[in-house]
């Protein structure tokens, strides 16, 4: 039995890395009567060609998909596309969410932008503990610190299409030469150049996921009471409001209200735009539920794959044909 990480997964393969080689697989049929979701990034057990187990993974990522990474790196550009906080902030609460090491890069320092807003970038996000790096990329600015961030552990780049996070990583290691495409100038936006997550060396030591992007970001699956945990701010304040469901937008005896002056007005503005959007997944559940079909059960402290309903049913239906079967032969 041999131990290697999913470095890339392509229709039914799963081409796995154990440090000295790579081997091309296929899932176990168990595996995938479990309904057993593998992912980029999992560590797994193989032999003869064959996942037969999935390792406990440390974290993942939903959208994409992708588990066991040290970091999320969230490059934007400080122009072309300009800049969006909105856009940045909503990835900063993700990657809390899943519990994720933040770090932030901001790309195309060789371009003509407001100067001041690097001061703002700095008061803002390194007063609330993130490592900070300006990059260009096309002039090799910044790229020395941006890979001293990413040394000794696999990265995930998080970012809009066109921010540069393909040339950030050609900066690094030319040999790659992964496809980079430029910003459309009626959009002002790139697209994405890649189509599906794959670890890369990108040299001994580091290694980053390239992922298609993480497209459409909403906060629609928590409920308003848990968006203040995603915005380190408010975090001295939590607990200590008038209401224990207070959600610091116009309650009386707000805490945060009340020290809203030491927030970030786009920061705030960020925060209740997900309230919103949480607010709106609250009154889908209220009508429609959530109670979700598992695909194992746990019988004697094991776990074993569960049959689904409609297999069940058809497993019914069969053993009802039969037993008509047998009343018909003998009555005739």
């Amino acid at each position: 039995m041999s131990e290697g990480q999913i470095y890339k997964i392509h229709s039914d393969f799963y081409y796995i890395d154990n440090d000295v080689e790579t081997f091309e697989c296929k899932i176990r049929e168990v595996l995938k009567k479990q309904r057993e979701k593998i992912l980029v990034g999992d560590f797994v057990e193989f032999e003869n060609g064959y996942i037969t187990k999935v390792l406990p993974r440390k974290n993942f990522i939903k959208r994409p998909s992708v588990s066991n990474i040290d970091q999320i790196v969230i490059v934007s550009a400080l122009k072309e596309p300009d800049l969006d906080l909105m856009q940045l902030n909503r990835y900063i609460a993700l990657a809390k969410y899943y519990g994720i090491k933040t770090v932030l890069c901001f790309n195309k320092e060789d371009l003509k932008w407001e100067k001041s807003l690097k001061n703002k970038i700095i008061e803002i996000y390194k007063t609330l503990g993130y490592d900070v790096v300006f990059t260009s990329a096309t002039e090799h600015k910044g790229i020395r610190a941006f890979e001293k961030l990413l040394t000794g552990k696999i990265s995930v780049l998080c970012g809009n299409s066109g921010v540069g996070k393909s040339s950030l990583i050609n900066a690094i290691n030319p040999k790659l030469q992964l496809k980079t495409k430029a910003v459309s100038e009626k959009l002002q936006r790139g697209t994405h150049t890649t189509r599906h997550c794959e670890i890369i060396k990108i040299n001994k030591t580091s290694k980053i996921v390239d992922t298609p992007g993480f497209s459409n970001v909403r906060f629609d699956f928590i409920l308003p009471t848990e968006v203040d945990k995603l915005f380190e701010e408010m975090f001295p304040y939590i607990g200590t409001c008038k209401y224990s469901d207070c959600l610091h937008i116009n309650e009386d005896g707000c805490a945060v209200l009340s020290n809203i002056d030491s927030i970030d007005e786009s920061r705030y503005q960020s925060y209740v735009a997900f309230v919103k959007e949480a607010r709106d997944y609250k009154e889908k559940i209220k009508y429609e539920g959530i109670k979700t079909e598992h695909s194992k059960k746990v019988i004697n402290n094991k776990e074993i794959a569960k049959i689904s309903e409609k297999k069940r049913q058809s497993s019914r239906n069969t053993l009802k044909q039969k037993i008509y079967k047998e009343i018909d032969y003998e009555n005739e």
